[in-house]
């Protein structure tokens, strides 16, 4: 017999359970006995709904036993096969069963003579409710965002994407938080091959816990040492995850994490929000080009400025160059060290508003942009036609937020390449950052598609919005996108 084998004996089995749980305190017993059988209910305390569990299954035991005709079964025989407590229960063979069960919130059954439990899927636990999407609003789409419950967002999926080719599978992964993780995908649309890799890094995957998307995202991305981008986007919107799915993408959810990865995703989808597609194809088309304008200027202004102003004076009209010659001149600094200062400056600001409470971070933007900004120009500190700069800059590097983080990097590493070689540095730091993104090639599929390489069919949806006669007529799968064509 194994070591956790459920014993005949139902004081054995719940002292070998104590003693496995290590006499946790959250664990409760109920004892009682049954039509002259001894049976026990145990649960984790905040685990399981009380109300239920007094609804569903000890009233109908007090009921059985009161009652005057006797189960011809045994009592937990009569109890799995002939009463329905609850629609979800389960046969367990061993209390490593029992305690994954309980820690999901189950409750579970034990009898005296029987060598197994029931559990009972009566959970309770304490969870965010579904609200509005935080970090990508909309204002004509869904405002319903993914929680931390893992089976409440697998309900916001298949509430919107009712196919029967939708395929759901629940996973474990993480030697001690045994955490479940849900694989999506459409079974005539997801690559075989895409989904078979995914399962095999979660199987193999050798980590004592999984809480966030980024323990997983560096297993399945290729590209996650070498390149800036990721090839794995998140997303905490339901109509969007079912958009990629219908694309052919496969989707991974987290319990306990209120996001869903996407795998893979393209560059020119950081760019398009699910707004784009309750407006005119004109007026997307042209907030996206707004957006692909903030990206270049939230990356390459700064540098772009220190360049020009150092090495290529020429290219300001007369009277602007004066004028920014008399402000560089009253500063104690480089204008290089003056940039790479406030930007710095300006990411502690975003970062203490961000970690801070909302009713104190709206503050800190007052003090650092008015107060300490103010300050610093009539100090001498810095010049104010650098604070118009980093304002502009700024102000862009929040219309995108899905790679705020490479760009937030790459503002630096273009300053100082501007500071140092001026135009021709940005010119290198531009190769070498469209070669890195154009050599992302993970499963298959190439990071800058349809643009690299170029499908003229695919590259319609980037420039602008196509119609939604011209999506009937042609949708985009990933199979296409790999192929380099479209239907």
């Amino acid at each position: 017999m194994e070591k956790n084998d459920i014993s005949l004996s139902l004081q054995e089995t719940l002292s070998d359970l104590s003693k496995m749980l290590s006499d946790t305190a959250e664990l409760n017993i109920t004892s009682a006995v049954i039509c002259g059988t001894p049976i026990a209910a145990v649960s984790v305390e905040g685990m399981v709904s009380t109300e239920q569990l007094g609804e569903l299954v000890l009233r109908p035991l007090s009921e059985l036993s009161a009652s005057k005709t006797k189960p011809e079964k045994h009592l937990l025989d009569h109890l799995t096969e002939n009463m329905f407590l609850t629609a979800d229960r389960q046969k367990i063979y061993s209390l490593d069963s029992a305690a994954e069960f309980l820690f999901s919130g189950f409750a579970v059954l034990f009898a005296q003579g029987r060598c197994y439990g029931c559990a009972l899927g009566l959970q309770g636990f304490e969870k965010r409710p579904v609200t509005a999407a935080e970090s990508e609003p909309t204002l004509m789409c869904s405002q319903e965002s993914f929680t931390e419950a893992v089976r409440v967002n697998m309900s916001l999926v298949r509430r919107r994407l009712k196919s029967k080719k939708l395929k759901m599978e629940l996973l474990k992964a993480g030697e001690r938080s045994d955490t479940d993780i849900c694989l999506m995908y459409m079974t005539d649309r997801a690559p075989s091959d895409i989904v078979k890799r995914i399962k095999d890094e979660l199987s193999h995957l050798e980590l004592d816990t999984v809480l966030t998307v980024g323990s997983f995202q560096p297993f399945i991305d290729d590209s996650y040492p070498s390149s800036v981008f990721s090839a794995i986007a998140v997303s905490e919107r339901p109509d969007l995850i079912c958009s990629r799915l219908n694309e052919g993408r496969v989707c991974v959810m987290i319990d306990g994490v209120p996001f869903a990865m996407i795998v893979p995703s393209l560059f020119a989808e950081n760019f398009s929000t699910m707004d784009d597609y309750s407006s005119k194809p004109y007026y997307s088309a042209f907030i996206r080009w707004i957006r692909y304008l903030s990206f270049f200027l939230s990356v390459a202004f700064p540098g772009l400025y220190v360049a020009l102003a150092d090495f290529h004076p020429e290219v300001f009209t007369l009277k602007l160059l004066l004028n920014l010659s008399v402000a560089e001149e009253a500063t104690p600094y480089p204008l290089v060290a003056e940039v790479i200062m406030l930007m710095i400056f300006f990411e502690i600001m975003r970062e203490a508003g961000l970690r801070l409470p909302k009713s104190v971070g709206s503050a800190v933007s007052i003090v650092g942009g008015l107060i300490i900004g103010d300050a610093a120009v009539k100090s001498g500190i810095v010049s104010a036609p650098l604070l118009i700069v980093v304002g502009i800059t700024a102000t862009a590097s929040f219309v995108t937020p899905p790679v705020e983080q490479p760009v937030a990097v790459l503002r630096l590493v273009f300053i100082l390449a501007g500071g140092c070689a001026g135009l021709y540095g940005l010119a290198v730091c531009f190769a070498v950052l469209t070669a890195n993104i154009c050599a992302m090639n993970d499963f298959s599929v190439s990071y800058m598609s349809p643009a690299a390489p170029l499908d003229a069919s695919g590259l319609k949806d980037v420039i602008y919005r196509k119609t939604y006669r011209e999506y009937e007529s042609s949708h985009t799968k990933l199979s296409d996108i790999r192929e380099g064509t479209h239907e």
